[in-house]
């Protein structure tokens, strides 16, 4: 065998072949890896449990129903604006007295403050004269007809005679009305007429409808401004308004007349009652139509400007797919998901959208098909299981 060292052209022309060797494994490495990877970022995770395991949850087929969506939505309790008002002073002058406190049950008409008014004098002054006007007026008629009748007064007499005693009558009637505006009723307005009651010094503040006094708006002492101060406000408290925003994907299934549940915060047992409108136009700050609720509150939970949940039972009909509450669960994104078994034992993730709350079942609007299998009970277990 030859020691001699091997030439030039053959140490070139070997060392080419070990660069073309590394070159192609090389070249078959870097292109292997990132298709593992890729394909390990699309497989999707499954995960199987054992037989006993397996007892212990309920798989059942999803199908397409037909139901009744219920939306959810929160909403603010306000008095309900048919059996509450503010009571307006009629009467100028300053406050004498206030007669009822806040939560006092009043009856229509029931005086709620009283009031020193210079008016109130002036207008009661001036029914007085209109009366005794109202009555001279009417004595001249009657004499004038009988002179007329014995041909002892003329006809222009007589008719101008008629004209007074009917403009006498209309400035009485017109001055019984300032009264009544002004707060007396006509029992009292009657005795002032009769002469057996005295006329009050003062004027009287009156609820204009029977329920509860919810605001005391004046003092003893304050200045009233007839027409124009707010006094009190006066609620039938057995019926409640709840406002409720509601935005445009669920707006249609909302009509008035549907079923309402009302959740106060603290209770198990929900206030029924019923859409009484819904706005015809937008807010134009939340972008979202008010729902206008009306609520029995006989027991007294509701409180105004008291935010309280609502389940509004449209009866509008739909057709989705529809899945019980156990079987959504939530990723650590706080996205939801259901598992889907496999045929070969195992349960795969699924993305899903929700749809509407139906009793205690969820529509999914997407991420399962009809026929696929579904997780119900058990599925927070297979996740725990899964997550070991």
């Amino acid at each position: 065998m030859s020691n001699r060292p091997s030439s030039p052209r053959v140490r070139a022309a070997s060392a080419a072949v070990i660069l073309l060797a590394l070159a192609v494994v090389a070249g078959g490495c870097g292109s292997k890896a990132p298709a593992d990877a890729d394909t390990a970022a699309q497989r999707p995770a499954t995960f199987k449990i054992s037989e006993e395991q397996r007892k212990r949850i309920t798989i059942f087929t999803a199908a397409a129903e037909t139901f009744r969506p219920t939306l959810e939505a929160t909403g603010t309790v306000a008095f309900n604006g048919d059996r509450s008002t503010q009571v307006i002073s009629p009467i100028s002058g300053p406050v004498s007295r206030v007669l009822v406190s806040l939560g006092a049950s009043v009856a229509r008409d029931q005086a709620l403050a009283t009031v020193a008014s210079p008016d109130f004098a002036a207008a009661v002054a001036t029914y007085r004269k209109a009366e005794e006007a109202a009555r001279n007026t009417q004595r001249i008629l009657k004499l004038n007809e009988q002179l007329f009748q014995n041909d002892a007064l003329a006809r222009s007499d007589l008719d101008q005679s008629r004209t007074d005693a009917s403009s006498a009558a209309a400035d009485r009637d017109a001055a019984s009305l300032g009264l009544r505006a002004l707060g007396l009723d006509a029992t009292t307005i009657a005795a002032i007429r009769d002469g057996t009651l005295q006329a009050p010094a003062e004027g009287a503040i009156r609820a204009t409808i029977p329920g509860t006094v919810v605001e005391k708006l004046i003092t003893p002492g304050q200045l009233m401004s007839a027409g124009t101060t707010p006094a009190f406000t006066v609620a039938d408290l057995s019926s409640m308004w709840v406002i409720a925003s509601v935005y445009a994907a669920d707006v249609a299934l909302v009509t008035a007349g549907e079923r309402v549940e009302v959740i106060v915060d603290g209770t198990t047992t929900p206030i029924v009652g019923h859409v009484d409108y819904v706005a015809p136009i937008v807010d134009p700050g939340t972008k979202a139509t008010n729902v206008r609720v009306v609520v029995d509150n006989a027991l007294g939970l509701l409180k105004r400007d008291q935010f309280v949940q609502l389940m509004i039972h449209s009866a509008r009909a739909a057709t989705g797919i529809l899945v019980p509450s156990a079987s959504v669960l939530r990723d650590d994104d706080n996205l939801p998901f259901v598992l889907i078994a496999g045929a070969d034992g195992s349960f795969l993730r699924r993305r899903v959208t929700l749809g509407h709350r139906v009793g205690d079942r969820y529509e999914l609007t997407s991420g399962v098909a009809a026929g696929e299998k579904v997780v119900g009970n058990g599925a927070l277990f297979i996740q725990f299981a899964e997550s070991q």
